[in-house]
């Protein structure tokens, strides 16, 4: 006779044994149970869009033998992103990074930029390694995105420009902004690597500003593989940012300008289409995902998901949820731990921030009292798997492992901090 069946004989007569052996807790994979999900579920699983289509594109590129330099299928694609957003001007580039950086050397940018910490590294980056210092500025607690109101504190003589993030596709305050660079003489451009096909008051994103540059990244709402783009509406803006992206080239052996090679092939851009091709069909899902997780996360105590604007367009792709410990009696960092357990592969967003990473935390010491609601919203909000990847059942699975983890807080706490 094994154990389990001399503990059903003899069970523990302590109190204390008996609820240990008895809790709903010990279900749960890191406490000894099977994971609710055999494969990981990630945050940002890509979206492959109309396959065979890929597969079809990807063989016509082979046959012209034509895989870089402004093919067909990047003009292609560089079109249509411009017809959906309704602006002038879409330059696709290898990647979101080096688009950024391409922006702001566009810009003149020098000296001093300001920009959120609560951001992806790559905002920050993209700035210090052109040898511009990012001056870190908190966001509201609201939105999550820079605050206007906090802006001008930080203008110094050295400053020419802001970046502005919108966050989860939300929009930022882009009238408030403009505003500001106006008044100060300032640059203004937007990362809206999350917010493809969203709008701000009925305008599409990629209207605002001198520029704003988007990401196609593989765990984006839309992606090529690896990409991104600038858009803009100035005439001027466009034709720099094309010679910059090709060394500098006006023509077939004619460089006029500094340059590097930031351009997207077309097997990227092939990918782009396919998925462009299927963004009515991803954003439905996202929606149904999204409108599913708001409505069992609601009746969990102490738990609340990030909303959207229903006046305006939104992708959905970010289910983002704000831990409140108090109410619940276990952190985000624990329930992302039982999670991840799981399978379910949640993500801390944006853990830690910017301004505690390096080089910035080392010159930025004490950062944290100097941006209180960056500091308090990155020990708060977690991020959930969304996506094609994703349907109604894993929501309601997902969610009744939060109600699970949040009805039992104080024990879970407790014993996650003894396995520590």
């Amino acid at each position: 006779m094994d154990a389990r069946s001399n503990d059903m004989i003899n069970p523990p007569t302590d109190p204390a044994s008996v609820a240990e052996a008895v809790s709903p807790l010990d279900a749960l994979a890191l406490f000894g149970g099977a994971p609710a999900f055999v494969e990981p579920l990630h945050v940002g699983r890509p979206n492959i869009g109309n396959r065979a289509r890929f597969l079809e594109q990807v063989g016509e590129i082979l046959d012209r033998r034509w895989l870089t330099n402004s093919g067909p299928v990047v003009r292609e694609l560089e079109a249509r992103v411009a017809e959906l957003l309704g602006v002038r001007h879409c330059l696709a580039i290898c990647n979101g990074t080096v688009a950024l950086e391409i922006a702001a050397k566009v810009l003149g940018l020098s000296g001093e930029v300001i920009v959120p910490s609560f951001t992806f590294v790559a905002t920050a980056h993209a700035l210090e390694f052109q040898g511009i210092t990012p001056v870190f500025c908190d966001i509201d607690p609201v939105t999550h995105n820079i605050d206007p109101g906090a802006i001008e504190a930080l203008i110094t003589p050295r400053t020419t420009g802001i970046v502005a993030v919108h966050t989860w596709g939300r929009p930022c305050d882009t009238q408030a902004l403009q505003q500001i660079a106006g008044r100060h003489g300032l640059r203004l451009m937007f990362d809206a690597a999350h917010a493809f096909a969203c709008s701000d008051r009925g305008t599409m994103i990629g209207n605002f500003g001198d520029l704003e540059v988007l990401s196609f990244h593989a765990t984006k709402f839309l992606n090529s593989l690896e990409g991104g783009a600038i858009v803009t509406n100035d005439d001027d803006i466009a034709r720099q940012v094309a010679l910059m992206r090709n060394f500098g080239f006006a023509g077939y052996d004619d460089v006029v300008s500094v340059g590097t090679n930031g351009k997207m092939n077309e097997i990227c851009a092939a990918m782009g289409l396919s998925n462009l091709e299927e963004i009515d069909a991803i954003i439905e899902v996202n929606r149904r995902n999204y409108d599913r997780y708001r409505e069992r996360i609601s009746e969990i105590p102490g738990l609340s998901v990030a909303e959207y604007d229903a006046t305006e367009r939104s992708n959905f792709q970010y289910v983002v949820v704000e831990v409140d410990a108090a109410v619940t009696g276990v952190d985000r960092d624990a329930i992302v731990c039982v999670l991840q357990a799981e399978n379910v592969l949640a993500r801390r967003y944006f853990y830690p921030a910017c301004h505690n990473m390096e080089p910035y935390r080392s010159r930025m010491p004490g950062g944290d009292a100097l941006l209180p609601q960056t500091a308090a919203l990155v020990t708060r909000v977690m991020s959930l798997p969304n996506g094609t990847s994703v349907d109604e059942a894993a929501v309601d699975r997902i969610a009744g492992l939060l109600a699970l983890i949040v009805a039992n807080g104080a024990e879970a706490t407790r014993r996650i901090a003894e396995r520590a």
